[in-house]
């Protein structure tokens, strides 16, 4: 019950067996007060709500586009009048299903992913940051970036450009707020087969030539040090570590759960 009495925001949550209902879930075991918060909140959502207060935590649903600065600060302002305080805020929402070859993106489709995963991720920050600052109690920030934070891939040109430029605001950020004692921090997942992530498997299995996603995924699995591809549990354990008392000398990483596929 490390996160008793806490408050915690996951950005693009609202999706069943997606990483951050897998990130809530852990927190929810350890006590934490639960945001489910979604481009909109469906049935989909609601049902991630409610498998949450099965689990026995108190859970607000709000509903937030992220790459529009209002709602970010709206969806904070809706948490702390729902709980009374913001402790944890994780950036998780992103798009990564716009595949296609560099010389074929189109600009639009390069600005959308751009305005969700990264300038989302900054205006959320700025939110949850000035929260917390007035609280006075510290906090958490997580951003949920990727292995393609570390390495390209092809067809992904915005998606990869976007988690690297997390990166870079994951430190830039844990500079100026560290006087705070907010501390942010990044985790690197390597691939999860998430919604998101099955879509990323029937493009790539295609590209690659293999005769179905079982056998992308076979090969996938047997080039990793560990034999398997990432879950949302390894994910959520790192984020429930990043956001504990032991990690509170921890500022500025960028740490990757990845099964030692990532080691930079």
């Amino acid at each position: 019950m490390r996160f008793a009495g806490k408050t915690i925001v996951v950005t693009g949550s609202g999706k069943q067996k997606g990483l951050g209902q897998g990130i809530l879930q852990r927190f929810a075991d350890e006590g934490a007060q639960c945001v489910v918060s979604d481009l909109a909140i469906d049935a989909e959502a609601e049902a991630v709500a409610k498998e949450l207060r099965e689990r026995g935590a108190k859970v607000a649903t709000i509903a937030c586009d992220v790459s529009d600065a209002a709602q970010c600060n709206a969806l904070v302002e809706q948490s702390v009048a729902a709980f009374g305080r913001v402790d944890i805020f994780v950036n998780n929402a992103g798009i990564g299903f716009m595949m296609k070859p560099m010389l074929e993106v189109d600009p639009r489709d390069w600005a959308t992913v751009i305005a969700v995963n990264l300038s989302g991720a900054f205006y959320c920050t700025q939110a949850a940051a000035k929260a917390m600052i007035t609280a006075g109690r510290g906090g958490r920030i997580i951003n949920i970036a990727s292995q393609a934070a570390k390495t390209g891939f092809p067809h992904l040109p915005a998606y990869v450009s976007s988690k690297h430029g997390m990166i870079g605001l994951t430190r830039a950020t844990a500079v100026e707020l560290g006087a705070h004692k907010i501390t942010v921090n990044a985790v690197c997942p390597n691939h999860v087969t998430t919604g998101l992530g099955a879509q990323q498997n029937e493009y790539f299995s295609k590209l690659l030539g293999f005769e179905n996603v079982e056998a992308y995924l076979k090969n996938m699995a047997a080039k990793n040090p560990m034999g398997r591809s990432g879950l949302p549990s390894d994910t959520a354990a790192a984020c429930a570590w990043l956001a504990s008392d032991d990690a509170c000398y921890v500022t500025g990483e960028a740490l990757n759960i990845s099964g030692g596929e990532e080691m930079h």
